[in-house]
């Protein structure tokens, strides 16, 4: 654990670039293998875009980066936040570091991010990807890119988190997230039993389906149980059934070519299609129709 903790409080830029980018080559090398989807398009430019967007993100984090480490400082010197309340064992500490963090700088931000009409214009931006793959997951408008920074301060506040552990947990946001993106098919029993933990691929590609209601559950970034606790939980036994995109901005024109992409939150709003009934097996769906709509 002292080696963990240690690593993590002087981890290097160079080894968190490392771990980005190899990361998005292992996951890349992977859907070579057994993809979920085998569809034809043009790869290179797709991929472009997406890195276009994690370069973006990648600016907007180092900006904040400052901010966040002054904040973390301050926190574990006057104790303040959840985890100085009562002394705990490291793991204890670790591991309820890492729950709160992921509660409220990605599960939350995410969200709210559908409930919140301007901030779904930003994050629109990432549901429009017809593709999703491993460079997914850092599509973000660099407007979506703040919000998330903007909480994870919020998240280092709320519990105290010390840098070691913010660095952790960043770590291991990055690395999950491009697993979850991944177009990949795991073997169902196996992404089954994870899905109870940890977000897999298939869990978070229900997500990323272009219709309502399946387009406002599983919301969870590393821990799945969120889901679960809060009633934004669905499963879906066929997941090649699902169509990636948002209904509202389906032609290439619109999700395919950056000028749009970053001008889609000044845009005028579009509302969604009315939910899908029963077009695909869905089960432990916990979110109804109406609730739904109501968010944006």
């Amino acid at each position: 654990m002292d080696q963990i903790i240690q690593f993590f409080e002087t981890i290097p830029s160079s080894y968190r670039t490392a771990i980005l980018v190899g990361g998005l080559a292992f996951f890349m090398m992977f859907e070579q293998i057994v993809p979920l989807f085998s569809k034809s398009y043009n790869k290179v430019r797709h991929t472009g875009m997406n890195l276009f967007f994690t370069l973006t993100t990648a600016v907007i984090n180092f900006a904040f980066a400052y901010i966040i480490v002054k904040t973390s400082q301050w926190a574990v010197a006057e104790g303040f936040g959840l985890l100085h309340l009562v002394e705990l064992p490291i793991w204890l500490f670790l591991l309820a570091g890492l729950l709160i963090l992921d509660l409220v700088g990605a599960y939350f931000i995410h969200w709210l991010e559908h409930r919140v009409r301007w901030m779904w214009r930003f994050h629109l931006v990432h549901h429009s990807d017809t593709h999703v793959d491993a460079t997914t997951a850092n599509r973000h408008h660099p407007g979506e890119s703040v919000f998330r920074a903007v909480f994870t301060l919020v998240a280092v506040v709320v519990t105290g988190a010390p840098m070691w552990l913010v660095m952790l947990y960043q770590t291991l946001s990055v690395v999950l997230s491009q697993f979850n993106h991944a177009n990949i098919r795991l073997p169902k029993k196996i992404d089954n039993v994870l899905s109870w933990v940890i977000v897999s691929p298939d869990m978070h590609k229900v997500h990323h389906h272009y219709k309502l209601p399946l387009t406002d559950t599983n919301y969870g970034n590393i821990f799945a149980f969120w889901d679960r606790i809060f009633g934004t939980f669905a499963h879906v036994k066929q997941t090649q059934k699902l169509v990636y995109g948002v209904d509202t901005h389906m032609e290439a024109k619109e999700n395919d070519h950056l000028g749009n992409l970053l001008a889609i939150p000044f845009q005028p709003y579009r509302k969604a299609s009315e939910p899908e009934q029963a077009s695909l097996d869905v089960q432990q769906a916990t979110v109804s129709s109406s609730k739904v709509l109501e968010v944006k």
